[in-house]
């Protein structure tokens, strides 16, 4: 017979299980958490690593809520907030599926379409602000980058609308359209450097090894690196199985990506770069072209401004982040990046691009004050739809 040893029960704690965009996540309210968990530190990093099921040596997240891919391992923590005229202060985690590590150094711009929504269903919003029908405005203060981002959201007979017929490419259903307004979104980090870090709209990019390459380094909505996909011998139109399949071409991305985030001051030390996985982004870009969608879709070169492929966690999305979208945005509003320049160049306050998964329109406006190409806000619309609520459960010892 065998002889059972005694472990902790497992403990109970409530959560939100929600789409935002292209991703999904699981998203707790900071009281509901284990008091250990409700500071940063190593209890909560550990409860958040056993809820998404990391780390995974066979990459599958089987044992958690995580679903295998950089989109669907993500964890938010709400609570009400600690900031003037602001709802909710909004913290993110993206979670590693094969490492134990949970990477704070960036938002996701996918899940903050959720945080409205989540943030009313929570109760975090003052109910006397809460239309019959209507908008609701939430102000959402994003704590890994410490920036304002306004969210309106539709209410019907005082809840919130989630079924819609707006269409999100990446998504398969529509539902209620989500606007999003990110505020003064240049990521000025923990440094509190520029836009343009390097005061470069172009720089030089010399990775030892691989090759020198025209870049576009960029804190604004995510600290990203914009390549040209000429430059990599990419057309712009390619798809997860095109990129994700290749070990060496993965590596060599890599590599630029470690010696794009040295230049533009994140890290001290290229080997620093495999701990902070979750910026900068990397991301390609071409002039417009027909391709055909993941979907089966026809995306047609006169309906987009130009293509973009950007990489998450080290593999190119399926779609794209909502955060480098505001990158994509920004950079596109600014004379002479190398954004700008695949949109066929000019001063543009919107562009509309293809990814894998379709077309993604986002607004911004730039104007140069003092010398410095500022942005005082980025506009898109995504959606977002509570999938679960209730409580998730994770063994009492793992923290």
């Amino acid at each position: 017979m065998t002889t059972l040893t005694a472990h902790p029960p497992q403990i109970k704690i409530p959560a939100i299980y929600m789409r935002g965009g292209t991703s999904k996540g699981v998203f707790f309210h900071v009281p509901d958490l284990p008091l250990p968990a409700q500071q940063p530190g190593a209890a909560r990093d550990a409860i958040l690593l056993r809820t998404l099921g990391s780390p995974d040596p066979y990459g599958k997240q089987i044992d958690g809520m995580g679903n295998a891919s950089s989109s669907t391992s993500k964890a938010v923590l709400l609570a009400r907030s600690t900031q003037r005229d602001h709802d909710v202060d909004y913290l993110f985690g993206q979670v590693a599926i094969d490492k134990p590590f949970v990477d704070w150094s960036g938002n996701c711009g996918n899940l903050s379409a959720a945080v409205g929504p989540c943030a009313i269903a929570m109760g975090l919003v003052d109910p006397a602000r809460i239309p019959q029908d209507g908008i609701c405005t939430v102000r959402i203060w994003q704590a890994n980058i410490g920036k304002t981002i306004i969210a309106q959201v539709p209410i019907h007979n005082g809840q919130v609308q989630e079924t819609g017929d707006f269409a999100l490419d990446g998504v398969g259903f529509p539902a209620a359209e989500v606007q999003l307004a990110f505020i003064d979104p240049a990521d000025e980090g923990e440094d509190g450097g520029a836009m343009f870090p390097t005061g470069q709209l172009v720089d030089q990019l010399d990775v030892p090894g691989v090759g020198s390459f025209a870049a576009t380094l960029i804190n604004a909505g995510i600290p990203t690196i914009f390549l040209s996909a000429h430059d990599l011998g990419y057309s712009g139109r390619e798809l997860q199985g095109d990129i994700n399949g290749d070990a060496q071409a993965l590596a060599r991305l890599e590599t630029i990506r470690a010696h794009g985030a040295l230049k533009m001051g994140l890290i001290q030390d290229l080997s620093e770069a495999a701990s902070r996985q979750h910026t900068p982004k990397i991301a390609f870009v071409a002039p417009p072209a027909s391709y055909t969608a993941s979907s089966g879709k026809a995306v047609e070169a006169q309906d987009v401004d130009l293509l973009v492929r950007a990489l998450s966690m080290g593999q190119l999305h399926h779609a794209m982040m909502g955060t480098a979208a505001v990158a994509i945005g920004t950079a596109a509003a600014v004379p002479g990046t190398l954004v700008n320049l695949a949109a066929g160049g000019g001063e543009r306050s919107a562009v509309r691009f293809g990814h894998p998964s379709g077309s993604l329109r986002v607004g911004a406006e730039a104007r140069l004050q003092d010398g410095q190409w500022v942005v005082a806000k980025a506009l898109m619309s995504r959606s977002a739809r509570i999938l679960m609520e209730g409580t998730v459960r994770v063994p009492g010892d793992c923290f």
